[in-house]
């Protein structure tokens, strides 16, 4: 079972990501990576979330990256989403229930991705506290709703998360 578990911020979260940073680094070609970032909700200080730190990789071409990426990560105890629908983006998981819990999640992207926006959403969370704790009010209500049902989770936050970036677009729209 992969039960939604909500935990308070951990400052740890920083260093956990840096650290994988640096072992996806050592394992991948560093003429494929083009940036990491964090992101997700263990990316925004005080933020409660899911202990999952989720890592967005920038790379050359999804295409080299399905012809070297895979195995260098499953190595790292990544397991690869081959059926995953979007074709955008490659999907990677680090632990998985029941045989551990979830760790990390590796979004690897192109350049161009619709995916770089989120990271609007982790900054403007980042600089507005209020917004930052309606969202944590709003996953702990989902979390403690849909404790079985991840996708009924994610859904749940859509609405909000809309309207929070179209905030955050207004921002860093001319």
């Amino acid at each position: 079972m992969d039960e939604i578990v909500i935990v308070e911020y951990n400052p740890d979260w920083k260093i956990h990501f840096q650290s994988e940073v640096e072992r996806l680094k050592k394992a991948l070609d560093n003429n494929l990576i083009t940036r990491i970032e964090h992101f997700g909700s263990t990316a925004v200080p005080g933020l409660t979330a899911k202990p999952i730190i989720d890592l967005l990789v920038g790379v050359q071409s999804l295409r080299q990256a399905k012809n070297t990426a895979i195995a260098p990560l499953k190595s790292l105890g990544y397991a690869y989403w081959e059926d995953n629908p979007d074709p955008q983006r490659m999907f990677f998981v680090k632990g998985l229930p029941p045989n551990s819990p979830r760790t990390h999640h590796v979004h690897m992207v192109e350049p161009n991705s619709v995916l770089w926006e989120r990271l609007l959403f982790r900054d403007y969370l980042r600089k507005h506290p209020d917004e930052a704790a309606k969202y944590t009010e709003l996953k702990c209500q989902l979390a403690h709703r849909f404790t079985n049902d991840r996708e009924a989770y994610t859904q749940g936050k859509t609405e909000y998360i809309q309207s929070v970036m179209k905030k955050a677009r207004k921002i860093t729209d001319p």
